[in-house]
């Protein structure tokens, strides 16, 4: 069954939204055992396909902000 988002119909199952996802490596995935997907975007079938957790889908800006303001913070 091909999972979507309800609002916008984008395929869920996608490589950018797994938790392996890692774009400093070889074949973009941390997964030594997965088969490799050309298409990360795309749904597909990976059998070790795991959600990414909300802290891992912020970009890298947003958490250097929320670092910026914790660091500068009033007393």
């Amino acid at each position: 069954m091909r999972e979507e988002c309800e609002v916008c119909k984008s395929d869920l199952h996608v490589c950018l939204n797994c938790v392996f996802y890692d774009a400093t490596k070889a074949n973009k995935c941390r997964e030594t055992q997965a088969d490799y997907v050309k298409e990360k975007d795309r749904a597909n079938y990976c059998d070790y396909f795991q959600f990414k957790d909300e802290a891992e889908k912020k970009s890298g800006k947003e958490e250097a902000e929320g670092l910026w303001k914790e660091l500068f913070k009033k007393p």
